[in-house]
């Protein structure tokens, strides 16, 4: 039987279509402007490239690592591997896999290679519209939050977000002329911002090579030279071993049965651990019936050490304070270091695990998926290490403490960092709600924008 003609709708009939209903509109924007669906935009029809049809072809491919090197990688067909879409410039690409979702890129030609994109890639491809306007609203805040609650998928780096619901997300539409200007206010303050955020960062890596040559020199011995000579003793008092020699990594729960499950003890969880400044910033008050089963137990005195990726790397380890009913319990992701108080002072070794050469180390040596990395026990059981004498560490750690206490300002900077980002993702959020003060309310309704593109062969 032969197939029905499709009829073809009227520009009015593709227009209601396009347009999200009022009901469906996430939030309020200008009068001129018009809530649409992605799929009514993007005009990128499906093309595949077979690299056995191409073997001595050059191509610019777009795969996600090419994100992060600014670059596509040049290759010939025959290094390809399985198929790939066939993409042009200014085409936006947004990343559907797990664990770079909400990634964006745009398409630059770099050479005059044919362009191509692996599929963990949805492309959208637009002639009429300014692309740096659909590619900062594909990163905001909003657009990625949206492309987030679509995800599923077996877990881990296997999620990943459905293309067909991705293209029924709601895009705000602009007049032309009214996205350009949107461009250029993001442009100007983005480029101030990250102008700030060099300077920051420049600052903060000469402070950390600083702080690493003082705590190099803490524990070789030289900052302890002078001490050493004044006890009339020398670098013969450290003793070699491994550190499960000095210290209890992950020591046994305490027994818990002859407390009442509703006495109230203190719960850490991994957020309340503060990365930058090594210590434990908020403690939660859990019911010891809800945490004794399931979570790590630690007392006062312990040093924690994440294990996981990223919070092991970012620095996440502190010294355990006054617990509630002194009784401690918290993420599973941490270790617990119960130090010998003969042999090792817990500050002394919060500076150890804390330097990046330690960490450095700690990362070289992690397991597991991708995103759920962890250092494993043995790591630590078996790291070999010099400790000196009680004394001298308690030495070591004074000069220490008095040493770095004047960069704590210098720390500071970190949390500004945090707060430029958070400046652009409220630049973001109002650019695409019409509240960066750009929008003319005279301009020709993006309606008729939106008819123009609908009506595009």
């Amino acid at each position: 039987m032969a197939k029905k003609k499709q009829i073809e709708l009227t520009i009015e009939e593709k227009l209601q279509n396009a347009l999200v209903p009022k009901e469906e509109q996430p939030y309020k924007i200008p009068n001129n402007w018009c809530w649409v669906r992605l799929e009514s935009i993007n005009k990128y029809k499906s093309e595949t490239l077979n690299p056995k049809n191409a073997m001595e072809k050059m191509f610019e491919l777009y795969s996600v690592p090419s994100f992060d090197n600014k670059y596509p990688e040049i290759l010939i067909g025959k290094d390809i591997g399985s198929n790939k879409y066939i993409v042009k410039k200014n085409d936006i690409l947004l990343c559907k896999i797990n664990p770079r979702i909400n990634r964006v890129w745009q398409v630059y030609q770099h050479t005059n290679f044919g362009q191509i994109c692996s599929s963990e890639w949805i492309v959208i491809r637009n002639e009429i519209l300014n692309k740096s306007f659909l590619r900062y609203y594909f990163t905001s805040e909003y657009f990625r939050n949206r492309l987030c609650e679509n995800v599923s998928g077996v877990g881990g780096s296997l999620t990943r977000a459905k293309p067909k619901l991705v293209q029924l997300y709601e895009v705000p539409l602009s007049p032309i002329n009214e996205q350009q200007r949107i461009v250029n206010i993001i442009e100007s303050l983005f480029a101030k911002l990250d102008r700030a955020k060099e300077l920051i960062e420049n600052t903060l890596a000469q402070w950390e090579q600083n702080k690493m040559a003082i705590l190099h020199k803490a524990f070789t011995g030289e900052l302890t030279v002078k001490w050493r000579k004044e006890n009339n003793i020398d670098l013969s008092s450290w003793e070699n071993g491994i550190l499960m020699d000095f210290c209890k990594i992950n020591p046994k729960k305490i027994n818990t049965k002859e407390f009442d499950d509703d006495m109230i003890v203190s719960f850490i969880p991994m957020p309340c651990v503060s990365d930058i400044w090594g210590k434990i910033v908020k403690k939660e008050l859990r019911k010891l019936g809800e945490v004794k089963k399931g979570y790590t137990n630690f007392c006062e005195g312990d040093v924690l050490f994440a294990k996981i990726t990223p919070c092991m790397e970012n620095g996440k380890s502190a010294i355990v304070d006054k617990l509630e009913n002194d009784i401690g319990f918290g993420s599973t992701e941490f270790y617990v270091l119960r130090c010998d108080e003969n042999k090792l002072n817990n500050k002394y070794l919060h500076y150890f695990v804390r330097q990046k050469t330690f960490r450095d180390e700690a990362k070289g040596e992690m397991t597991g998926a991708v995103g759920q990395q962890r250092v494993p026990k043995t790591f630590l059981e078996n790291y070999k290490m010099k400790v000196p004498t009680i004394e001298e560490q308690q030495e070591i750690v004074n000069i220490l403490d008095n040493l770095l206490a004047k960069y704590n300002k210098i720390k500071n900077l970190e949390q500004q960092l945090e707060k430029i980002e958070l400046l652009k993702k409220a630049i973001l959020a109002k650019a695409f709600r019409g509240e960066l003060g750009t929008n003319n309310p005279d301009e020709e309704s993006a309606e008729n924008l939106l008819k123009e593109i609908l009506a595009e062969k």
